[in-house]
């Protein structure tokens, strides 16, 4: 049994240390999907930071820029990788086009990282060494890609569902290109993602020195940008990791320690963005601060929660659904959803105080959580229809949900593109 139990760690060893091998036309692929990308993303960033007070609002973005030259913006943002790097080109530029070019840079990575692990999980896993291989690595990564441009379910224009008033707040997207330090941390923040489900498989029975160092630095820059992700991270996390500890009735102490110490920078980072956001010294003031109520910032925008949910979330919440069985064996959809979970508690339960309320900044941890289910749902989806788990009829559903959120999700980027407000 011990000589059993090693040779499956090693052969889980073996299988995360394997290099990622794709074929010159995978690759020929990504550049021109990358490419294509980051010219059309640079094109929107470019006009959000030089719109005019009619076309190109984004959220925030005159604040950011005030925040690269120096200016009292009237906010707090103690995260300053997106800053910083804008200073550095706006050294080179204006201020506008310096922010442009951080944001840009910056987000490319999301789908450089994304196609990385998305070919990782799915192209050697699924089908090795098929003849159609070159054809399957190509269609992962447009899958992969797609994803970037989902959005929530939203009728017609001129349509109203009774409770949600507005298309995206209240319900809210997976992609709200609207946000630029969100879109900046994304990429940081996928793969500190992917890096702990990976270790939550293993963590409890040997340390990887490697891997743990580069998920703690990812960790750090996810929250050096924006630290939303981090909040629901770092909270799914502690919940599945004292779950395990119970289970193991306190013998796995020690790898719990071990894996906790790799979020301490991250940790002590949070609390003096918290200080920053919401001490004395802050924009807030003494009125600032979190409140506790059920649904009190998500309801300034809906009064149907559950539906803006279903909305937000239709294609995830179907492939969990028709996939329950995979929790046990698949450690991204398995993280995905807890990661979700913990947005949409953080969101329905907490709130900024005074005049942030309106805000919803808590909304920010819930998108991140859409983002992943989206992932994971989609790679449960992939493999499903490649080696056919499921009946045709089920696949058919599953796609046209998916096909559903993509098209609703090209018409709002495309409003947003043509110089649309976010604000629908």
């Amino acid at each position: 049994m011990r000589t059993s139990g090693l040779l499956r760690m090693k052969n889980m060893k073996n299988m995360s240390d394997k290099k990622l091998n794709v074929s010159r036309a995978a690759m020929i692929a990504f550049v021109a999907l990358w490419a294509s990308y980051t010219c059309l993303l640079f094109v929107l960033f470019r006009n959000q930071a030089f719109h005019t007070d009619y076309m190109y609002y984004g959220s925030d973005v005159d604040a950011y820029l005030l925040e690269m030259q120096g200016i009292d913006s009237g906010f707090d943002f103690p995260y300053p990788v997106y800053f910083m790097l804008g200073r550095f080109f706006a050294l080179f530029s204006d201020v506008r086009m310096g922010a442009t070019l951080s944001v840009t840079l910056l987000n490319s990575l999301s789908p450089a990282f994304l196609s990385y692990f998305m070919l990782k999980e799915l192209a050697d896993k699924v089908r090795p060494g098929d003849k159609n291989r070159k054809a399957y690595e190509c269609f992962i990564l447009l899958v992969t890609f797609s994803v970037f441009f989902v959005s929530m379910l939203y009728p017609p224009e001129g349509r109203y569902i009774p409770g949600v008033p507005l298309r995206n707040l209240g319900v809210y997207s997976a992609n709200p290109y609207y946000n630029q330090t969100y879109l900046s941390a994304r990429g940081f923040a996928i793969v500190a993602f992917f890096l702990f489900a990976h270790i939550l498989t293993y963590y409890e029975k040997r340390v990887d020195k490697k891997e743990y160092i580069v998920f703690s630095v990812f960790l750090l820059l996810a929250t050096l940008t924006k630290p939303s992700f981090t909040f629901i991270l770092v909270s799914a996390a502690a919940v599945h990791m004292i779950v395990r500890l119970i289970i193991s009735r306190g013998k796995k102490f020690n790898a719990f320690l071990l894996l906790f110490l790799t979020a301490v920078p991250t940790l002590i980072t949070l609390l003096i963005q918290f200080g920053g956001v919401f001490g004395s010294s802050s924009h807030a003031g003494d009125e600032g601060g979190i409140g506790f109520a059920i649904g009190k910032a998500w309801g300034v925008y809906t009064n149907n929660i559950v539906l803006a949910v279903m909305l937000a979330g239709a294609f995830p919440g179907v492939v969990m659904l028709l996939n329950l069985k995979r929790f046990k064996d698949h450690a991204v959809f398995r993280l995905s959803w807890e990661v979700m979970l913990a947005g949409f508690l953080e969101f329905l339960l907490l709130y900024e105080k005074g005049e942030r309320l309106i805000h919803c900044n808590f909304a920010w941890g819930y998108m991140y959580g859409l983002f992943f289910v989206f992932v994971s749902g989609l790679m449960l989806l992939i493999e499903n229809t490649v080696l056919k788990k499921q009946k045709m009829p089920v696949l058919v559903f599953e796609w046209a949900v998916y096909a559903w959120h993509l098209c609703c999700g090209l018409a709002f980027f495309k409003m947003l593109y043509l110089g649309g407000y976010f604000y629908v």
